[in-house]
């Protein structure tokens, strides 16, 4: 009896977008991933300014990068889920919760309600009216690669045929630098990522193996000539 092989299933990465503070357009992304130009560390988001005032006035710098990206990957089909993958969260807004208990021994509802880890996928999921729902998750033992291998189980064990994953985290407060040993710079970038290849598309497996950092990876993701939808 001859014996079946199994192979292995694949994802594709079928375009991709990007932001960082101190990056402008296209061609200044390509001199970051060629090691020529720096991400400013600083708090500074990007203006959203396609979002109703009132939504966008109190985001964080976390939160408005999520859904920069989110924005420059649209059209996005009504039931592809987002994966978001973060390693600090809304820290800035967390600091400032424990700062209020300490100071005032109060806490604001509203400053709780946007401090949570989901809330910048909430956040780009109500801005443009996406019902495919979301995840958020903290990839174990610090591995932006675990959070890779999650966002694939995701996508194949869902009904959708793509998924968006975003990776973002925000510049750490001045209170907690010095806790860090290494304070990566603050940047978002987000994957179409589709069971089924198209042209263009890349390989998920042919770039996952850079997967520890995740601005390593994304150097990797411009190497690789997927399309890059530059805000």
């Amino acid at each position: 009896m001859q014996e079946k092989t199994m192979t292995a299933s694949e994802s594709y990465i079928l375009r991709f977008s990007a932001w960082a503070p101190g990056i402008n357009g296209a061609a200044e992304w390509d001199e970051w991933a060629n090691d020529k130009r720096n991400i400013s560390h600083c708090a500074k988001g990007p203006e959203i300014s396609f979002t109703d005032p009132m939504f966008r006035r109190r985001l964080s710098q976390i939160s408005k990068m999520t859904v920069q990206v989110v924005h420059d990957l649209l059209p996005i089909g009504d039931n592809v889920k987002i994966f978001f993958i973060s390693f600090r969260g809304e820290l800035s807004r967390q600091f400032q919760i424990n700062k209020m208990l300490i100071e005032e021994k109060t806490l604001s509802p509203a400053a709780f309600s946007l401090s949570v880890f989901n809330a910048p996928a909430a956040l780009a999921s109500m801005a443009f009216g996406l019902k495919g729902g979301y995840s958020a998750i903290y990839p174990g033992n610090d591995s932006f690669a675990a959070g890779i291998e999650a966002a694939e189980a995701a996508l194949f064990s869902s009904l959708a045929e793509e998924l968006v994953l975003v990776y973002a985290d925000e510049d750490l407060p001045s209170e907690y630098k010095s806790l860090f040993d290494e304070c990566p710079p603050p940047a978002a970038f987000g994957l179409l990522l589709s069971r089924a290849s198209g042209s263009s598309c890349v390989p998920l497996s042919s770039v996952k193996e850079y997967g520890n950092k995740p601005l390593d990876f994304l150097k990797r993701i411009f190497a690789s000539g997927a399309i890059h939808v530059s805000s």
